[in-house]
């Protein structure tokens, strides 16, 4: 045996060891010189279907690949590219989509005439990319499962810090943005006010009409609250029951108590629709005033606290009126 046929041999294992399929196209005639049998032949194709041209190979390519595969070629032959390399689809003879890759670059070249050869191997690549499929489609899912547990944590979050009938922030959430905004406001000087609202007899709303019409009117009273406060500065909160917190950053005892009345005077004039038939109710409201005064040293439990002692002192006094109690 020669030593060319020795090394051919050779070659042959190497390329089967590899699994490799090697291929030759002619450049100057489009032939295709040395054809890619054992691609071909995992396609499902006979030896005589075996395609024999350029353009009869581009036939099998996905459409979506072709442009790309064409790319890659074009870039290499006009020399943009050192070696010409490509990922696609091709079609198998039973009409399935099998991915492939090829590596290739021109030979015989010299450097004053290009080469006539593009050599080059085919390799099945199709386990690999469905694999890459399947990891991409579990991202995706694991990324739409990811939102949706922050969606949720989100409005887990929002059921666990606001009132579930009025919308307004619970309890808990007023006990811990309050203490924030006594700590800042005994930082920096200022004016912190705190509204403790009761409606009035509200017992007897829930006597009389019940209660889904008694949460009607603890709504109306609440969206009063919300349409006199300044949004994105005061906190209303509903505290228990029939009872509110307003917390009114930067506000003064006059400016508490001046808003305190006008608040009380539209609670007394709205009509609350509280059944299907249309009944209407009218209800009003007692309210206590506290203010922070200036390096006083209270928590926000003892301003509220405050405020709540002024309300029972309006309680006490006829119902339907302001009361103050000014932090020391």
């Amino acid at each position: 045996m020669s030593e060319a046929d020795l090394n051919k041999e050779r070659l042959e294992l190497a390329l089967e060891a590899a699994g490799l399929d090697l291929w030759e196209n002619n450049l100057l005639t489009g032939e295709v010189t040395r054809k890619a049998n054992k691609t071909f032949e995992e396609l499902g194709f006979t030896e005589e279907e075996i395609v024999a041209d350029v353009q009869g190979i581009y036939g099998l390519f996905h459409p979506d690949d072709l442009p790309r595969v064409q790319k890659a070629v074009e870039d290499h032959l006009s020399g943009r590219t050192a070696q010409y390399r490509c990922e696609f689809r091709l079609r198998s003879k039973a009409g399935e989509w099998i991915w492939f890759a090829n590596y290739g670059r021109i030979m015989d070249g010299k450097s004053t005439s290009p080469g006539q050869r593009l050599i080059g191997v085919t390799f099945n690549i199709d386990d690999r990319k469905r694999q890459e499929v399947e990891i991409a489609e579990i991202n995706r899912q694991l990324t739409e499962q990811n939102q949706l547990l922050q969606r949720l944590n989100a409005t887990l979050e929002l059921l666990a810090a606001n009132d579930s009938l009025t919308g307004l922030s619970n309890r808990r959430t007023l006990m811990e943005l309050g203490e924030n905004e006594c700590r800042r406001a005994e930082r920096f000087g200022h004016p912190l006010s705190v509204m403790v609202v009761d409606i009035d007899l509200f017992k007897m709303v829930n006597d009389v009409w019940g209660h889904l019409a008694g949460d009607r009117v603890i709504c109306a009273v609440a969206s009063a609250c919300v349409a006199r406060t300044r949004h994105g500065v005061d906190t209303v909160a509903r505290f228990g029951g029939e009872e509110f917190v307003l917390v009114l950053p930067e506000t003064d005892e006059a400016s508490a108590l001046g808003l305190a009345e006008s608040l009380r005077h539209v609670i007394a004039g709205q009509k609350v629709t509280v059944n299907e038939e249309g009944a209407q109710v009218s209800v009003t409201v007692s309210i206590g005033v506290a203010t922070l005064g200036q390096g006083a040293g209270l928590t926000f439990e003892q301003l509220v606290n405050k405020a709540d002692k002024a309300l029972y002192r309006a309680k006490e006094t006829g119902r339907n009126n302001v009361q103050r109690c000014a932090g020391k």
